[in-house]
């Protein structure tokens, strides 16, 4: 394999792990931060923290998806890349062409990988703030 295109793999492979440690981060903090927010409910017995943990789900759970969107992006950048022939080599970083299917931001919220995480989290607000206090 050149060296030219074995480097570019190399930067498109560096955004990819990039793009995958930044939902993981956003995984745990959506996480800290609604167990922060049902920490102050409790303390305070004010309902309206509860109320306040829907916000950090959704904003994150957005943000999770722009994640995966961008990272499924780059891999299919990536497998383009490593099949065009040594001369065509240009280290293009443009994977806005491949922002389609699977890769589109609507797909990515709704996945197979988010939509459980997530919609687990909403569903444990929900049982905190209407099931919970009628026991």
């Amino acid at each position: 394999m050149n060296e030219n295109k074995r480097k570019h793999l190399e930067f498109i492979q560096n955004v990819i792990t990039r793009m995958n440690t930044n939902s993981f981060l956003i995984k745990g903090w959506s996480v800290t931060l609604v167990s922060a927010l049902f920490a102050l409910a409790a303390k305070d017995a004010n309902i309206k923290y509860a109320i306040v943990a829907y916000v950090p789900i959704f904003v994150f759970w957005a943000l999770d998806g722009f994640f995966l969107s961008q990272e499924r992006q780059y891999r299919k950048l990536y497998e383009d890349v490593s099949n065009k022939p040594e001369d065509r080599i240009d280290f293009s970083m443009n994977a806005a062409g491949w922002n389609t299917g699977n890769a589109s931001w609507p797909a990515c919220v709704f996945s197979k990988t988010l939509s459980p995480y997530h919609g687990a989290l909403l569903a444990v607000v929900c049982i905190v703030m209407f099931v919970i206090p009628r026991l």
